[in-house]
């Protein structure tokens, strides 16, 4: 059975990394998403992305993923294949690190917690699952345009 945590100290992990000329790509995303039982979407989110070299830090709670990491360039594809046949993932926005060295991380830690981002929101009725859909900029000016909606910017003055 694959080890679900590391067992080698963070002074060799280093090294290796250091040392190993696989090119890598660094990404990050989030989503929203019910998930029943962290504990085992961790356990089989773990063996699928150890299994291909990806290296980072992933939270993970009943509300969601909030990942960032570091996938060998040669498993990208296979990355996104694995990541977008988890249905809530399917076609999220994967980002990536420009002027990096995929180098950031040395080992995988995928946590649980009860939280994946510190927001400060304590009111249980809260779910973060109620969101809206991404426009384009063409949707988006279709949509201000209509007396119907609501517009609210949010950017900081």
């Amino acid at each position: 059975m694959t080890s679900l945590h590391n067992r080698v100290s963070r002074k060799e992990l280093k090294e290796r990394i250091v040392n190993d000329p696989t090119p890598r790509t660094t990404v990050s995303f989030y989503c929203y998403f019910k998930i029943t039982d962290p504990e085992i979407f961790r356990n089989t989110l773990y063996r699928a992305l150890n299994s291909i070299g990806v290296l980072g830090r992933i939270y993970l709670a009943q509300e969601g993923i909030n990942a960032q990491l570091s996938v060998p360039a040669e498993n990208f594809e296979v990355f996104k294949s694995y990541l977008y046949s988890i249905e809530p993932l399917n076609g999220i926005h994967v980002n990536i690190a420009v002027d990096d060295d995929g180098k950031s991380f040395y080992a995988l830690d995928i946590k649980v917690r009860n939280k994946i981002v510190a927001d400060g929101i304590t009111d249980p009725l809260f779910d973060m699952s109620t969101k809206g859909r991404y426009v384009n900029a063409e949707e988006f000016n279709k949509l201000t345009g209509d007396s119907e909606t609501l517009e609210v910017d949010g950017r900081y003055a």
